[in-house]
């Protein structure tokens, strides 16, 4: 067994509070039986260094020490370099308050303790801070494989056993109370904790390497955008972002994009006039494998008017695709690392903001180094590659976003490339349709969406295998895909399986890639689309709402909600995410109101009834639903329909 990360979070509390030398050096010189009252010949330095290698180096690849003793609820603060041992500590133990626990001569490497050392410890400990055993056990064991009849005590005594705590040391520097209430079961867990387990709780030491292919975590919006204060934690697969226009979807995304990439798509966002001058921050997170997910707040900065980026991210984002409402495209892809022009000088990374006509016809030969060739130019050179995976793939995707069955335009299947008349010299791809081969040139609004969406997602996972081959890395496991109204020009018939369709397509692309979706949607059809998908575990669903606060004025709040199979799509609009009345015309619902209002009056006019009726008829269809109900309340007021 294993002591429990919980008990270890808590020794870190009770440890903060202990100074380095009680903690580390006095500990040291216990363990190698230091004399008291006379010096000789001790190697403190290495000594130490020994020391806090095995105790207090959680990361075995660093080369830096966590120190437990700091009161500091700055967590890189608690992080210091390998010279600790020859240069802080060596300055505490010789100069100031704790030089008088030594017998030791300048310039000399001899050491011994003074005769009255506990005397003189326990005066500098200033109770109740005196050195808490079972926390200090706790830590210094945190790895250890414990029995299973290990006890408390078993603990406690032995520290004291293996560091030679004298009674009197026991008595005066130790608090040898226990906390209440421990049992077995809550002090131990059966896996011993890991370095990405305990990272979550103390951060990680400034040479640790980045972490590669994180997703969002985290991302908290502050003086900034439609809100004073946004917090959206995505889910792990899948998050559903819907509200009323205006309220701050395409704001979300954006910022979204922007602390997964650290480069804005396009304007950058801008702070709220009521701002105060320290208050605009954005902050996120981003997890990757080992699920630690280290907060960066990032402050607007007035004088560059500029959001700068982190100095060191502690997770670098995987693959990025963010499908714009306007038809454009942005991709960010961790394995380019080539050097790009920017306003402010030079930027590395494989940063692309691409726009329709962009995605379509690719940089242009006016342009120096193209970031895309291109759908056109693509889609004929891998149909005409005598290695067909990648077409293979493309059709693959093509296929399942797909409007499937139901639909008169039928599976998106490539035809033949032709020339078309005129001056353009290209071949042009070609759509199978049920009633003949369409350039692809000449596709519906929703066609040439669910086409290009197909082939970025293609093309920036072809391009990021053959980057990561050229680093000699392997490609990224995760893929985040930013979609801004998931249904644009898309019929209903394929609202309804377009999302379904993309929670899958990773299975085209690569078996273990994992993807996270982040979608803003108007659509009842897509919500109802993912009812038979949606897994509480892996998904969220979240509002943007209006609040009207009276002579405060209003503010919008981001709620995440339960996700309710409301089954019809009726259901759907009226639900709490799109907050209809009723789901028929705005002329209907108010005729309907009328009509109910006036049912509950104790002698309705039948001239009322009968101006209502007619409404009633112009407005509602034969077959509604509300007809019985009104029938026989007219018939019995004298109104016949």
């Amino acid at each position: 067994m294993f002591i429990a990360i919980s008990i270890i979070e808590d020794a870190l509390s009770a440890l903060a509070f202990v100074h380095p030398i009680p903690a580390i050096t006095f500990l040291v010189c216990k363990l190698h039986r230091l004399p008291v009252g006379r010096s000789v010949e001790f190697p403190i330095n290495r000594l130490e260094a020994d020391f806090l290698d095995k105790y207090y180096k959680p990361d075995k690849s660093s080369k830096h020490y966590y120190r437990v003793s700091n009161k500091t609820s700055d967590r890189s603060k608690h992080w210091v370099a390998a010279k600790y041992p020859s240069t802080s500590l060596q300055r505490m133990r010789t100069t100031g308050d704790f030089a008088d626990l030594f017998i030791h001569e300048k310039n000399s490497s001899e050491w011994g303790l003074q005769q009255d050392y506990i005397k003189k410890l326990k005066k500098l400990l200033h109770q109740p801070n005196l050195i808490p055993a079972f926390y200090m056990a706790i830590w210094l064991y945190r790895e250890r494989d414990w029995p299973r009849n290990t006890t408390i005590v078993d603990i406690v005594e032995g520290f004291y056993k293996e560091f030679k705590i004298t009674v009197d040391e026991k008595r005066q520097l130790f608090d040898t109370t226990v906390p209440e209430g421990l049992d077995s079961t809550s002090l131990f867990q059966e896996d011993q904790i890991s370095w990405d387990d305990l990272r979550q709780i103390i951060g990680s030491p400034p040479d640790a390497q980045q972490e590669e292919g994180g997703t969002l975590a985290l991302l908290e919006m502050q003086g900034v955008g439609p809100a004073k204060k946004l917090r959206l934690e995505p889910a792990e697969r899948l998050s559903l972002i819907t509200g009323d226009n205006g309220l701050g979807k395409t704001f979300i995304l954006e910022c979204a994009w922007w602390a997964l990439s650290g480069q804005w798509a396009g304007l950058p966002a801008f702070p709220r006039r009521d701002a105060k001058a320290n208050e605009p921050k954005i902050t996120f997170s981003i997890t990757a494998k080992s699920k630690h997910a280290e907060e960066v707040p990032i402050s607007y900065d007035w004088e560059t008017r500029n959001w700068p980026s982190p100095k060191g991210r502690p997770t670098i984002s995987g693959l990025l695709v963010y499908a714009r409402v306007d038809g454009s495209f942005a991709v960010w892809d961790p394995a380019k690392s080539y050097i790009l022009n920017s306003s402010n000088g030079f930027s590395t990374g494989g940063y692309f903001v691409l726009s329709q006509d962009k995605v379509w016809s690719g940089g242009g030969a006016e342009e120096e180094s193209p970031a895309i060739e291109g759908l056109i130019r693509d889609w004929v050179r891998w149909q005409s590659r005598s290695d067909q995976s990648t077409f293979e793939t493309f059709k693959k995707v093509l296929q399942r976003l797909s409007p499937r069955d139901q639909s008169d335009l039928g599976p998106l299947e490539p035809g033949k490339p032709v020339r078309l008349p005129g001056l353009d010299t290209r071949e042009i791809p070609t759509l199978r349709h049920t009633y003949d081969e369409v350039p692809i040139i000449y596709a519906s609004a929703g066609v040439r969406r669910i086409i290009t969406l197909a082939y970025i997602i293609v093309w920036a996972w072809e391009e990021h295998k053959i980057h990561s081959g050229f680093s000699r890395k392997d490609p990224q496991k995760r893929i985040v895909i930013l979609i801004d109204e998931m249904e644009a020009h898309l019929h209903p018939k394929w609202q309804r399986v377009i999302l379904p369709a993309l929670l899958d397509v990773r299975e085209d692309l690569a078996e273990e890639l994992q993807v996270q979706l982040i979608v803003a949607t108007h659509s009842p059809l897509v919500l109802a689309s993912v009812e038979p998908k949606f897994d509480e575990l892996r998904d969220k669903l979240f509002h943007l709402d209006l609040l009207h606060q009276g002579l405060f004025g209003n503010e919008v709040v981001l709620n995440e909600m339960d996700f309710i199979r409301n089954g019809v799509i009726d259901n759907w609009l009226m639900s709490e995410v799109f907050e209809l009345n009723q789901p028929r015309s705005l002329p209907a619902e108010r005729a309907i109101e009328a009509a109910i209002k006036l049912q509950t009056e104790i002698d309705p006019a039948s001239e009322s009834v009968r101006r209502i009726s007619e409404d009633l008829v112009r407005y509602l269809s034969a077959e509604d639903a509300f007809w019985p109900r009104w029938t026989y309340f007219a018939k019995q007021h004298g109104v016949d329909l």
